[in-house]
């Protein structure tokens, strides 16, 4: 009989074997285990066929349909398994540990593989994510205006030892309407939350985990809201930089995109801008007055954000002048406040 693991256990052993996902490509697609291998039992249209057939003409004959449909895939299934776990045990589940991951690992344990099975599938897995999500998690926020370079300098402080989430990196977007420019496509929040927490569990919870100050939503990604109503509770450093400093990264990071997109970004933020400032930002776009441009949406963002940051208890603010956009020469100014933010 395959071992029956409870989803901690199950994300251990993956270290060591090789996960199977068994539900359908659009259930894999929607979200997933980090790390977890599609291997469907069913595509979209099977596995609605099979659920139709279940609702009109009862288990029985969905048995029978299922099993007319996988009959034919059993030897290959065989074959490919083997070929992915090379030897290491295979980790199996479906979305509720029923049929699907049972019958799946009937086989391959059969055809000689060892096999593990997540107790309550993929659902109890969400159960998992979403309670530790809501748990206390140490977290320190780094705030700053849009262009500060905040995720740069995150990403410097990773690499000096400090814990770190890129919350943006997660969620392939920079936080604005331009943030999604040159970046991979977005995943779910359902997905968004997976790696979240697979990001947490490789950290100590008992020391500061550093985090970016983030809006709910990340572009079309919105945060668990347990978990950002402790980003919106922690002691913030943020960093003032001024304009003058910002505008060069804006201009560096943004004006390598095709006009039209970054038209289309601005146009996201029109009733924001107001009409005047909108055709002059469009108007600039076009003579390629790039740091104009960034200079006039920034008046939108920065007003933003300063709001913002008013929405938070002040107590817990911890304000720094930097000036500079040189990512080392940041760290190296921001060090001595690090602890105490």
């Amino acid at each position: 009989m395959p071992e029956k693991l409870s989803p901690l256990d199950f994300i251990s052993a993956s270290a060591e074997g090789v996960m199977l996902d068994v539900r359908s490509p659009g259930e894999f697609e929607r979200a997933h285990i980090p790390g977890a291998i599609s291997f469907p039992m069913f595509n979209n249209e099977e596995r609605a066929a099979v659920g139709t057939c279940y609702k009109k003409e009862g288990k029985d004959k969905a048995v029978e349909l299922g099993l007319s449909i996988v009959g034919p895939k059993l030897a290959t299934w065989v074959k490919s398994a083997k070929k992915l776990s090379q030897g290491k045990p295979v980790l199996i589940h479906c979305w509720r540990g029923g049929m699907r991951s049972g019958s799946m690992a009937w086989l391959l344990e059969t055809a000689g593989l060892q096999v593990k099975l997540l107790i309550g599938g993929y659902k109890a897995y969400r159960h998992l994510v979403l309670n530790s999500l809501a748990n206390p998690i140490p977290l320190r926020v780094l705030g700053g205006k849009t262009g500060s370079g905040k995720t740069e300098i995150l990403l410097e402080m990773k690499k000096r030892g400090f814990q770190v989430i890129d919350l943006e990196g997660i969620a392939h977007h920079r936080g604005s309407a331009f943030g999604h420019l040159g970046l991979a496509p977005q995943p779910s929040s359902e997905h968004f939350e997976n790696v979240l927490f697979h990001e947490l569990c490789q950290l100590d919870l008992q020391k500061t985990i550093w985090v970016e100050d983030e809006s709910r939503h990340i572009g079309k990604v919105f945060m668990n809201l347990e978990f950002y109503n402790q980003l919106r509770d922690a002691p913030v450093l943020f960093l003032d930089i001024d304009a003058q400093y910002r505008l060069p990264y804006l201009v560096k990071v943004y004006a390598q995109y095709p006009k039209e997109l970054l038209a289309e970004a601005i146009e996201k933020i029109k009733k924001r801008l107001g009409g005047q400032h909108y055709q002059k930002a469009l108007d600039c776009l076009d003579l390629g007055e790039f740091e104009e441009v960034a200079a006039i949406t920034l008046q939108y963002y920065d007003k933003a954000y300063l709001h913002g940051l008013e929405q938070r208890n002040s107590q817990k603010i911890h304000r720094l002048e930097v000036h500079s956009l040189d990512t080392q020469k940041q760290v190296d100014a921001i060090l001595p406040h690090l602890m105490n933010a």
